[in-house]
């Protein structure tokens, strides 16, 4: 069973509409508990009633939230096999590194980077009760060291501190057999992303290879379209 936070809408939504064609049983987890229930109705409706689909309220956040969703999964399910960390904000294209706002920053952070953080910490013990465990942490190239400018501060510095979490969390779990990678879906047009990019399906594709990875998949990676992309 999977798990996606900030499975609402964009690429999340997407990321769910897809792990559940492929068969698996699917988790939704969002921050406001009615568009959570909303958007799991909507991808059930679409699928029909084999899909697989259930909505939980989470607050990346909060301590307490991800708590109570390890709680909910292990009374319900007793394993996580894949943890899609998707929930991010802030992408502040009105900002400059040399005048940010480090509130907005710090904000950020804390659902860019602590969220992925904690609610990894929170579901690892379920995570190591599955046969195939994958956790995806959603990146961007905006957080890639190769390509860094000065725009998008809070977005870009947060996004780079994710993927050396991934790095990270790689190194330390890699022997017992939990592949963590992250993946830059590209410019998709989102809410966040903003009109020109291109389908929301083409980026989430790239989420779910690394979410479906198969024994002796690649790890500590970071990855576009499922090829690795630099640093």
């Amino acid at each position: 069973m999977a798990v996606v936070t900030g499975g609402n809408r964009g690429i999340g939504l997407e990321v769910c509409r897809q792990l559940a064609a492929l068969g698996q049983r699917v988790v939704l987890t969002a921050r406001d508990p009615a568009k959570a229930r909303a958007a799991a109705a909507q991808l059930r409706a679409e699928a029909g009633a084999e899909a697989a689909l259930e909505a939980f309220p989470l607050d990346v956040t909060s301590d307490r939230g991800a708590e109570a969703l390890a709680t909910h999964l292990t009374e319900r399910y007793g394993r996580v096999d894949v943890l899609v960390n998707n929930a991010a904000i802030t992408y502040d294209t009105w900002q400059r590194t040399s005048t940010a706002d480090l509130g907005t920053v710090r904000s950020a952070g804390e659902t860019n980077l602590y969220g992925p953080w904690r609610v990894t910490q929170a579901l690892l013990p379920l995570l190591r009760a599955s046969r195939r465990p994958r956790v995806v942490n959603v990146s961007s190239g905006a957080g890639a060291l190769a390509d860094l400018g000065a725009g998008t501060p809070a977005y870009s510095i947060t996004k780079l501190a994710l993927n050396g979490l991934t790095l990270m969390l790689a190194r330390e779990l890699d022997s017992e057999g939990i592949l963590v990678n992250a993946v830059c879906p590209g410019w998709v047009a989102t809410d966040m992303g903003g009109a020109g990019g291109r389908p929301v399906a083409e980026g989430a594709a790239g989420v779910v290879w690394a979410a479906t990875l198969p024994e002796g998949g690649p790890t500590g990676g970071f990855f576009r379209d499922g090829r690795p992309i630099p640093w």
